[in-house]
């Protein structure tokens, strides 16, 4: 599955909503049993959320977005099938998310692909059950020191932490991964999704008895003056960059 929202396969809700609805057709046809996650757009696997869904709009969208983002963490992080991403460009904040909830990451070995959660740095602040991920992936405090600064980790340094489980040479990352799929569908199916919701659930768990706090909780935060004036700066920023 190529992500292809160009120019950096923002998570828009348009996106946010194919890509759930995809997984859906495909975990309920069983002739698929694993997905591969990748981009089609050059140097970038996701730049993350769409900032233009959470700025300037009302309260009515900022809950349709969120909703529509936790149904994409939820509907990957506990998938039937098995999600191997293909990271073959930069992987900041959302698309960590992504990564994160997939069973295995291949990371292309390029110094300019970072991964990790910097949502600090614009700001904003990670959602908890993302950080629940990201605790569980890489450790406490390792994730205490990441998301408080908003580290992006290069390749090896990501290796090193466990943020991603192998580096390869760009050209490489592809077949990486079908390898790792034939891996992981090696394990009979129902025995791997037995074990991979006992390891999942609880943390899913969390997300699913408070999603509605959750949506209120981002919305009362997005709202925020202070927090839209700096969105607002971070966009022109971005637009003149462009330009």
């Amino acid at each position: 599955m190529k992500l292809r929202n160009p120019p950096v396969n923002s998570l828009s809700l348009e996106l946010l909503t194919e890509l759930v609805i995809s997984l859906e057709k495909l975990e309920n046809d069983k002739t698929f049993r694993g997905v591969i996650l990748t981009s089609d757009c050059p140097r970038v696997f996701s730049a993350g959320l769409d900032l233009t869904e959470v700025c300037g709009r009302n309260p009515a969208h900022y809950t349709e977005y969120w909703k529509a983002v936790q149904e994409l963490w939820l509907r990957t992080y506990l998938s039937s099938l098995v999600l191997v991403a293909a990271i073959n460009g930069a992987c900041p904040a959302g698309g960590c998310m992504m990564a994160l909830s997939c069973d295995f990451r291949v990371l292309a070995d390029n110094p300019k692909y970072h991964i990790g959660l910097n949502e600090t740095l614009l700001g904003i602040v990670a959602p908890f059950w993302l950080k629940d991920a990201y605790v569980n992936t890489i450790g406490h405090r390792a994730s205490e020191q990441a998301l408080q600064l908003g580290l992006l980790f290069p390749p090896a340094e990501a290796l090193q932490v466990g943020l991603v489980d192998q580096v390869v040479p760009e050209d490489q990352v592809l077949g990486a991964a079908l390898s790792a799929m034939a891996r992981w569908l090696a394990v009979p199916d129902h025995a791997r999704q037995l074990t991979k919701n006992m390891m999942r659930k609880a943390t899913a768990d969390r997300l699913l008895r408070q999603r509605d706090a959750d949506i209120q909780n981002f919305i009362s935060f997005i709202c925020r003056d202070s927090i839209q004036k700096s969105l607002q700066v971070y966009l022109e920023k971005l637009r003149q960059r462009k330009g």
